[in-house]
């Protein structure tokens, strides 16, 4: 199914070359400020157009259908769509015989008998992203409000900023690219991906080949408490969520897969103070599937693009054996440029689902 969340649920529809994508939005409260334009910044940080990302140029306006009225959401489903309008579904008509490596091509058309929409991906396309990083828009609206205050107050959850504003302080960033760290290509002054990992980017648009990712997610000021054991830990719905973004491989919180080789001395993380700081995170900020008052930490692991330039060997379902495969479109050379924002949506999508499981 196409939903996640029991509190604030999100519901996403569209494909890559229809006519536009879409989310519904259910359990938002009344009265939180929400204009078209506070949409724009997220937005424009996963718009493509550096090296590296895919040529293919939209608007992504988003146009808010229902759930608002003059600057405030009303308390009923919150829709929100942006068009589609830079499409070329001719250049995906071969993918129903030869499926795409590494894509849904082919499982999408065995559990649909081939009535799934190919072009680009279509519900499966890193394009529908555009819902997550909405429903994230509103998400963190949410959190950062005086509603938000008034539920942590009620169940006497210290918070760390008396400046509603601060609350579930969301940031992400890439901290690797095809196997090399940010720390040996960081330059002083220089923050865009697309330049630090040009050299690795020009080798691999040279090669016509694709290269993956990983974003590391910090959210601060977390009031103690958040979260249930279990199937609803903040670690569980972290990571289902996360799995939502095209791509993602694997996810990792505190000390993730290193804890493994570590003795309990050095992971564990004892307390320093009655509000719950530890001297190290390596927890990522949660014990027991609940946040613990630190930093929640988590890294996700984004594979490298499928549809690459080079010729692949792949099977041909017409044909009846394997043939050549030379993938035309418009596509990333390295999406993972354009996910941090995307994992800062899904983060406070779970962040606020959680939330409202307070009232």
């Amino acid at each position: 199914m196409n939903a996640f969340g029991k509190n604030f649920r999100v519901s996403v529809f569209g494909e890559s070359h229809g006519a536009g994508i879409g989310v519904v939005i259910d359990g938002v409260p009344a009265g939180i400020d929400l204009l078209p334009e506070d949409f724009i910044p997220d937005l424009l940080r996963r718009k493509s157009g550096a090296k590296g990302t895919t040529p293919r140029k939209e608007e992504d306006m988003p146009e808010l259908l229902s759930g608002v009225m003059a600057g405030h959401t009303t308390g009923a489903p919150l829709a929100i769509l942006f068009r589609n309008g830079n499409t070329r579904p001719s250049d995906y008509s071969l993918f129903k015989e030869m499926p795409r490596p590494g894509h849904a091509d082919f499982v999408a058309g065995v559990k649909w008998h081939d009535f799934n929409d190919p072009r680009g991906g279509g519900h499966f396309s890193g394009r529908v992203t555009l819902a997550l990083v909405a429903a994230g828009v509103v998400a963190r609206k949410l959190l950062h409000s005086d509603y938000a205050v008034e539920l942590l107050s009620g169940h006497g959850m210290e918070m760390l900023q008396a400046d509603p504003s601060m609350l579930f302080s969301v940031s992400a960033s890439l901290v690797e690219v095809g196997g090399i760290p940010l720390s040996e290509v960081e330059r002083p002054g220089v923050t865009d991906p697309s330049l630090l990992w040009s050299e690795k980017l020009d080798e691999a648009i040279a090669e016509g080949d694709s290269l993956g990712g990983i974003v590391e997610c910090t959210v601060g000021n977390v009031p103690v408490g958040i979260g249930e054991p279990f199937f609803d830990s903040v670690e569980s719905m972290i990571s289902h969520m996360v799995f939502s973004i095209p791509g993602v491989r694997g996810i990792e919180f505190g000390d993730g897969f290193r804890a493994a080789g570590m003795k309990g001395s050095e992971h564990n993380d004892p307390l320093v103070s009655p509000s719950g700081v530890t001297s190290g995170n390596g927890a990522g900020g949660i014990n027991g599937g609940i946040s613990n008052g630190n930093p929640i930490v988590f890294r996700v692991a984004f594979k490298p693009t499928s549809s690459i330039g080079m010729t692949q060997h792949t099977w041909n379902f017409s044909a009846g054996k394997i043939a050549s495969l030379d993938i035309r479109g418009r596509h990333d050379v390295c999406f993972a440029l354009r996910t941090p924002v995307i994992v800062e949506s899904a983060a406070a999508t779970v962040l606020a689902d959680l939330l409202l499981s307070l009232r």
